[in-house]
């Protein structure tokens, strides 16, 4: 209820500036704003898109970009619900970039829980507010990129405790408001811009970590 549902789109088009600064030599390309949100659909507002014309539009953006003579393509994906159709369809996308351009994709979701939790905890002791969505990180990355788009009046936790396995199996198969009624996995409590701004930079380290040398 505190964040714009925005908060995906904002923070994608951050971390993949502070990927390519990192990178060297790269260019961002227009954020895909909308992606596979089925699990929110009982909340107002919500668009979603099938899987598969979701990786179309990623196919598209891919075909493009090595037609326009980019020999490199990263991908990284900042909603929760595209990391599972990117990670099965990298492949394709690879074989459509074909000698042409080489595709690369972050998709480890863990590895994005575990860099908030640890940089969460390190900087403001609360590492145990991270839940993975509308929580003490997404509020702090927000409130540093748009804080005119929370509404620090509306904070309240949400469910606690880790998103394990059958939690996330819950969360695709049943939606969002099956475990969280309020749809805040996790505490925004302690949000500040100050944590979000080392988040997205902690993020964006990672996610270079994780890319073939060029």
């Amino acid at each position: 209820p505190h964040l714009a549902l925005s908060m995906d789109a904002s923070h994608g088009t951050a971390l993949a500036l502070a990927v390519a600064r990192r990178i060297g030599r790269a260019l961002v390309a227009p954020t895909i704003r909308v992606g596979c949100s089925e699990h929110h659909m009982a909340f107002a507002g919500t668009l979603t898109l099938r899987p598969e014309t979701f990786l179309s539009v990623v196919e598209d953006y891919v075909d493009s970009l090595a037609r326009h003579g980019f020999r490199r393509v990263v991908i990284v994906p900042t909603h929760g619900g595209n990391f599972a159709p990117l990670s099965d369809g990298l492949e394709r996308l690879r074989s459509v970039a074909g000698e042409r351009a080489r595709v690369e994709a972050f998709v480890d979701l863990a590895a994005v829980m575990e860099v908030w939790t640890a940089v969460a905890e390190a900087e403001a002791g609360r590492g145990a507010g991270v839940g993975g969505h509308a929580d003490v990180a997404e509020g702090s990355i927000l409130l540093a990129l748009h804080p005119e788009a929370v509404r620090s009046d509306r904070v309240e936790p949400g469910r606690t405790g880790p998103l394990d396995a059958e939690v996330t199996r819950r969360l695709f198969a049943e939606g969002m408001a099956a475990i969280s009624p309020n749809g805040i996995l996790g505490d925004p409590t302690g949000m500040n811009a100050a944590l979000g701004r080392r988040l997205v930079e902690a993020l964006a380290a990672r996610v270079v970590e994780s890319l073939s040398v060029p």
